[in-house]
């Protein structure tokens, strides 16, 4: 224990070294961590972040806010995550993760799987859970409202502790999710606790993008605490933090930047699907009309993928039927790029049929499983629907992925280990741009295929190149 100056320090602010007085008294009575606790309200420097969920988002969250200084305690209900971390391994499949985490004897560092351990040391607490869609297309806030939950139950009286939630969500979930367990739980708004969202933006895999280059926005009911918040992820990233007000304007910014996006991918989705039947290569289309200075170019695909992308519109969708509004535009786009992987199936299979390779013989081989480039990350990946529909059609289906452990493979798929080792496949999809997956042997891989099939499922190959090589090249939006 640390000299009985800090005693001293509780009750008139002053102390003579620089110790943190919370850290200092471990067994104190709990009124007096209280008491410290609002202390360190006023200085921001001396924030402790509680980051609840250190996944894709929350970890890297948490490192960012550890490099800029501050105490962080995360809390994670994974096991195996938490071992990892420990371990200063990274369990996200984020490659930019990968040797950022600080080693767990580092300081200002702690690893939990307990939420009511960490949160009693915490100023502020951000809440980055999943929020992922029901089977039957509805948005799931379950893990926002347990998280939330747990948070709520382990927050001291009188601390006023912030909680910011950073998962996508629909305007209102915070507020209607949140207030009736704070209520419950007898909590004071203004007293107890406060409440804030701050949506996530950066960019998985891209370090151009990450949790320190990115813009943020902050919705509270509270000014004066949206305004603490500012400062706060000003010391988190290096671009622009502003208050927008009332948490809804918050939680909708984040909502639409990826519906969008998704309706804009639709547009050339289905441009892709259009001018093939008019025997024009939509890549032709999109470049001449990419000469006028307010076109902006998007790039068909094999479908889109990911946790946000795919999942996100359909949060906007139940919140406009919720509300009596139609969302016509919306739900059209969310079709036109959920049908994506069945269209590629179907051209593919007809492919093959006109190269003389019935079905029910057929060999695909994926390359790439990850819904992105350079992750290895296979949530709500196209490649999943799109072997789906193939296996449906009685075709073998193999899967190479270098980011992709082959557990995460779905049964069915056969996975290769080594690119070397494909041999005797009639066709292959480039589905996720790999830098590993652009830069194969092509000339390689093409001396082992039964059938020299090639189908470009991102527009990113030399398709000049390869069929002077000997591929029969085929793509996305190219006409057969």
């Amino acid at each position: 224990m640390r000299s009985p100056c800090h005693l001293r320090c509780l009750f008139t602010h002053k102390c003579d070294d620089e110790a943190d007085p919370i850290d200092c008294f471990p067994m104190l009575p709990l009124h007096f961590h209280h008491y410290v606790h609002k202390q360190r309200l006023k200085g921001l420097d001396m924030y402790t972040i509680g980051v609840i969920g250190l996944g894709y988002v929350g970890l890297p969250t948490a490192i960012g806010f550890h490099d800029a200084g501050f105490n962080v305690w995360g809390v994670d209900v994974s096991q195996r995550s938490i071992d990892m971390i420990l371990r200063g391994e990274n369990p996200t499949g984020d490659p930019d993760v990968d040797d950022i985490i600080p080693n767990s004897s580092a300081e200002r560092w702690n690893i939990t799987m307990s939420t009511a351990e960490a949160v009693p040391h915490c100023n502020v607490v951000l809440v980055t859970v999943p929020t992922p869609i029901t089977h039957d297309l509805k948005p799931d806030l379950s893990y926002v409202a347990s998280a939330g939950r747990a948070v709520f139950e382990a927050i001291p009286k009188g601390s006023n502790t912030i909680v910011v939630l950073e998962s996508t969500v629909y305007p209102g979930v915070t507020t209607e999710t949140w207030l009736p367990i704070i209520e419950e739980l007898g909590l004071v708004i203004g007293e107890d606790v406060e409440i804030a969202y701050c949506p996530e933006r950066f960019n998985p895999g891209d370090p151009a993008h990450g949790v320190r280059q990115v813009a943020r926005v902050i919705g509270c009911s509270n000014p004066e605490v949206g305004e603490k918040l500012v400062e706060l992820y000003s010391k988190l990233t290096s671009e622009d933090v502003r208050y927008v007000g009332k948490l809804e304007v918050a939680e909708a910014a984040k909502v639409i930047e990826n519906v969008q996006r998704d309706i804009n991918i639709a547009l050339v989705n289905e441009l892709a699907r259009i001018f093939p039947a008019l025997n024009v290569d939509v890549e032709d289309v999109l470049s001449a009309a990419a000469t006028k200075w307010n076109f902006h170019r998007y790039t068909p695909g094999v479908g889109v993928g990911g946790h946000c992308i795919p999942v996100d519109p359909y949060y906007m969708i139940q919140r406009a039927a919720d509300v009596g509004v139609p969302a016509g535009l919306i739900t059209a786009a969310r079709a036109v790029n959920r049908s994506m992987p069945s269209h590629v199936a179907g051209v593919v299979t007809n492919l093959m049929w006109n190269a003389n390779v019935p079905a029910g013989e057929a060999k695909v081989l994926l390359l790439g499983w990850s819904y992105k480039a350079e992750v290895g990350d296979p949530r709500e990946t196209p490649a999943e629907p799109l072997a789906a529909t193939l296996l449906g059609k009685n075709i073998t289906v193999g899967a190479w992925d270098p980011h992709i452990d082959s557990s995460l493979y779905p049964e069915g798929v056969v996975p290769v280990e080594d690119i070397s080792d494909a041999e005797g496949y009639d066709l292959v999809i480039l589905v996720t741009a790999h830098k590993a997956c652009l830069e194969i042997d092509w000339k390689g891989l093409l001396s082992k295929m039964r059938t020299p099939l090639l189908y470009d499922g991102r527009r990113v190959l030399n398709l000049e190149e390869l069929e002077a090589m000997g591929w029969n090249t085929h793509a996305v939006g190219k006409p057969v």
